[in-house]
């Protein structure tokens, strides 16, 4: 019987260890591998899940700024609406109306009271201005349906056929938006009105 060199049982055992020891290693890296990719996948998990609630806060900031901006806009137009309230009640008091618990006053002069309310209006337009709310020009302007609303048609030839005739309500436009059209009556060519004088190039050859 042969026996084993016992170099080459050395050298076989010593192969043995190298491959077990490969083969642990690549088993090592893959385990590596993977808890490398479950780390970074639960850290994007968290990056987005903070992101997220970071985009709901802002949400949650700007709808309340806006909802607080629009509470001011209101604000500071009704105070303006205070002020010409406060006038109106003092045109009031001074005509004798509006104190029932006090002796009647006197009866107020009505062109003082007319110039009350015209003080009154001009300070009501000026508040409006202020907000870039402007009157819409209309006497003697051609009819505009983005701008007038026709009520009634009204023979006259005091203006052009089509054009503004009389104004019955006024309308308004803050900035270059149309708040209200203004309600009108168009002017039509009266029925009896004689036509246009002929020129001589009218004469047929």
């Amino acid at each position: 019987m042969n026996e084993s060199n016992p170099e080459e049982l050395e050298n076989g055992q010593a192969e043995a260890e190298a491959g077990n020891s490969n083969g642990n290693g690549a088993a090592a890296s893959v385990e590596d591998r993977v808890a490398a990719l479950t780390a970074e996948r639960d850290e994007t998990k968290d990056r987005m899940l903070r992101i997220a609630a970071e985009f709901e806060n802002w949400k949650k900031r700007a709808r309340k700024e806006q909802e607080d901006g629009e509470a001011k806009v209101r604000e500071s137009v009704l105070r303006d609406m205070l002020d010409v309230i406060d006038n109106l009640e003092r045109a009031l008091g001074a005509s004798g109306k509006g104190q029932p618990d006090k002796k009647a006053a006197p009866a107020a002069d009505p062109a003082a009271v007319l110039k009350g309310v015209e003080l009154v209006l001009r300070l009501l337009q000026s508040k409006l201005e202020r907000y870039g709310v402007k009157a819409i020009e209309t006497d003697g302007q051609p009819f505009d349906p983005r701008l007038h609303e026709a009520i009634s048609r009204l023979e006259t030839a005091a203006v052009p056929p089509g054009h503004v005739a009389a104004e019955l309500q006024r309308g308004y436009r803050i900035g270059e938006r149309l708040l209200r059209p203004a309600m009108v009556s168009v002017a039509a060519a009266p029925a009896n009105a004689a036509p246009p004088p002929r020129s001589a190039g009218d004469d047929g050859a």
